[in-house]
């Protein structure tokens, strides 16, 4: 872990490693991640259903980091959706469903995870394209959450919030407080907060910032969002 530093923290989506070019290029990706050097990273649209090939377990072997699989759709050659790669110790895995009958499929990874001072629970998600989706998911996504916060806890991922005026928003600066949002989508120009990082308490959100390398900005039409948390995690 990055120690002193505190524990780096970012999110992206890989666009199942298809770059700008239209090249699909997982070994992009990897050096991406190796650019961020974070110690956990919420993936969306982790592919595999292109041939004999295993994006996740590509990522990790290409990076080192432990991998959560979180798929949302499963198919006979391969699965596609949410995943997480880590170097903290993974205490407990569980599988939020979030799908809209009739609309994609959509989940969550909620997992704990152990930080040297304390265990950390992360829920990593891409919310689905509609409001009325984004609605629900969120309405589902804070009930997990319900409860004493006596653990601390992040919410990180692709929320298709294309307003940060939106109720999905209002509702998450409600129970997080208000976060920053630098702009992450399209990559070549950023001008829209798709990607977020949300944290409880909020007080140990800090560095929150997009990653605007050249390479970043060619493997995918998302630039990644980072942050930083304090290694030994407040309650």
């Amino acid at each position: 872990m990055n120690g002193a530093a505190g524990f780096k923290l970012a999110s992206y989506n890989t666009h199942g490693a298809v770059g700008r070019d239209g090249r699909r290029d997982v070994g992009r990706i990897a050096g991406v991640l190796e650019e961020l050097d974070a110690d956990l990273v919420a993936l969306q649209e982790v592919d595999s259903r292109h041939g004999d090939f295993d994006m996740l377990g590509e990522l990790a072997r290409l990076t080192g980091l432990t991998p959560i699989a979180g798929p949302t759709l499963i198919h006979h050659q391969g699965n596609y959706g949410n995943a997480i790669l880590t170097r903290a110790p993974i205490l407990a895995v569980r599988l939020l469903d979030l799908s809209v009958e009739g609309r994609e499929p959509r989940g969550a990874i909620d997992a704990d995870l152990g930080l040297p001072g304390g265990p950390l629970r992360v829920l990593a998600t891409h919310l689905g394209l509609r409001p009325a989706e984004r609605r629900y998911q969120v309405q589902r996504l804070l009930a997990a959450l319900a409860g004493p916060p006596s653990t601390p806890a992040v919410l990180m991922g692709d929320l298709n919030e294309w307003f940060l005026w939106g109720q999905p928003s209002r509702w998450l600066h409600a129970h997080f407080a208000l976060s920053p949002a630098p702009p992450t989508f399209p990559a070549r120009f950023p001008l829209f907060a798709l990607d977020r990082i949300w944290a409880r308490p909020n007080r140990m959100l800090r560095e929150v910032r997009t990653h605007r390398s050249p390479l970043a900005r060619a493997a995918s039409d998302h630039l990644p969002v980072t942050a930083v948390i304090p290694a030994h995690a407040e309650s």
